[in-house]
């Protein structure tokens, strides 16, 4: 799997791109211990502390220089942010991010391909950089192929998310009620006689959009 994700980003695997990858690995892995100490409450503290952060480096930046200095803003807060996410994973999921599927958020993060088998934990690598380019507080989109998958990944993940303070929200092509198509917010609260409906709330497409992160 490292070799695939590896070839992905543009070439065989070289020495230069392992240290690069690992160091930043072991970096998160340097915070496992102090993750694993705090609370939920602090946990989601520091979440929100690294949001503010993550927003006061962008406050009034010109839009031409906005992607570098974003992607700069992103990348100090990096290590910590990942390290956040795989400590809520394995409380609200029970899924701990591994070595090599932490090396596949950051490839992702870095506006690249990585590519990952069936199995592999695309879904969970996934949370990674969403939850890192939500702290900008602009939003950000997650693609599937279709709406089933929408909802089995936003309520499967979504635990994740709350946690850490984000919304999720989760929109349907298919699905419509009678003059428009259907969009939910992530609600752990909302229970449902249907399976496929559970903590999913109903609200209109423009709460849905305006949600941290969207499926």
């Amino acid at each position: 799997m490292f070799k695939n994700i590896i070839k992905a980003i543009g070439g065989d695997p070289n020495k230069r791109d392992i240290r690069k990858y690992s160091e930043i690995v072991d970096q998160i892995g340097g915070m496992a211990a102090q993750c694993e100490a705090m609370s939920d409450d602090a946990l989601r503290g520091r979440s929100d502390e690294l949001r503010a952060q993550v927003r006061e480096a962008l406050q009034d930046v010109d839009e031409a220089d906005r992607k570098k200095l974003t992607q700069a803003a992103l990348d100090a807060v990096m290590p910590e942010a990942f390290a956040l996410v795989r400590e809520a994973a394995s409380r609200t999921i029970g899924l701990r991010h591994f070595d090599v599927q932490l090396i596949g958020g950051i490839v992702l993060h870095a506006g690249r391909i990585a590519e990952m088998q069936t199995g592999e934990g695309k879904t969970l690598v996934a949370t990674l950089p969403l939850y890192l380019n939500a702290l900008t507080g602009r939003g950000v989109h997650l693609v599937t192929v279709n709406d089933y998958l929408v909802r089995r990944d936003a309520r499967w993940m979504g635990p994740v998310f709350h946690l850490l303070g984000l919304s999720v929200g989760i929109l349907q092509d298919a699905v419509r009620t009678e003059n428009a198509r259907k969009a939910f917010l992530f609600d752990p609260a909302r229970e449902s006689s249907q399976e496929d409906s559970r903590f999913m709330r109903m609200v209109d497409r423009r709460e849905a959009y305006a949600a941290d992160v969207v499926y």
